[in-house]
């Protein structure tokens, strides 16, 4: 189990506050979504969290450890990006892309036998290239390599909103499964409040840099507090919501 922290987290770019002042905690065990428009600072918030962008201030601690002061082969925090399509290198097979993020002294080719099983896909799929899945295929592939690394938290950065909204209820599904069966903590980022409502234990809602509510996912969803919480209830997509409910029957 693990817990990963953001404590008074800012990111600036030049003059731009992208992250302003933000402390939020992903407790063990539980999914906390994060939602917010385009442009809130919910990709800039993960980015800084697995090294791609340092804070201008602030602090992101994984059981209490600094982020940037982990080993670079530290693969307790993976993170799956939005794009499968550009996510994954086209010149390697499936198989060898999941097997990449591997710790030593894994049996690799059984373990991405493994690994493909777990996130429905034919182990027989692993000599296949990208091009030939579709983006469903590949996200779960996504899921496959982050998995590969054997982490405690996965951050996930809007991983459906490039997909068909048919395909997108299964990858959902597939997601809160992993999470439950492996015990994962896992930041879940998303515009969309249909779907972090979907996977999430917790919610926060982002808007311009700050988080501006945050608690229990019922009480967030029952309860609003903050007039741009409301807003996103009130915009949440029909077609989405019973698109979920019918995934989850």
């Amino acid at each position: 189990m693990s817990e990963l922290k953001f404590e008074e987290v800012s990111l600036r770019y030049g003059t731009l506050r992208a992250v302003d002042d933000v402390s939020l905690t992903v407790p063990p065990r539980q999914v906390v979504g994060l939602v917010g428009e385009s442009g809130s600072g919910k990709s800039s918030l993960a980015a800084a969290a697995v090294g791609l962008v340092p804070p201008t201030s602030g602090r992101i601690l994984l059981d209490g450890v600094d982020v940037q002061r982990l080993r670079r082969r530290d693969r307790r925090l993976q993170m799956v990006f939005q794009d499968p399509y550009s996510s994954l290198d086209p010149r390697m097979s499936i198989g060898q892309s999941i097997a990449e993020a591997m710790p030593r002294g894994v049996d690799r080719r059984t373990e991405v036998a493994r690994l493909l099983a777990l996130v429905n896909l034919d182990p027989g799929r692993a000599t296949s290239l990208p091009s030939r899945l579709s983006g469903g295929q590949r996200q779960r592939v996504a899921l496959a390599r982050a998995l590969a690394g054997q982490p405690k938290v996965i951050i996930a950065d809007e991983i459906t909103s490039a997909l068909d909204v048919s395909v997108q209820g299964a990858v959902l599904n597939l997601v809160r499964d992993l999470q439950r069966q492996l015990g994962l903590s896992m930041l879940f980022i998303s515009h969309n409040l249909a779907v972090v409502r979907y996977v999430s234990d917790r919610i926060a809602v982002m808007r311009e840099g700050k988080i501006v509510e945050e608690g229990p996912a019922e009480q967030v969803l029952a309860g609003p507090r903050h007039p741009y919480t409301r807003e996103l209830l009130a915009a949440a997509p029909s077609r989405h919501t019973r698109l979920l409910e019918e995934a989850s029957r």
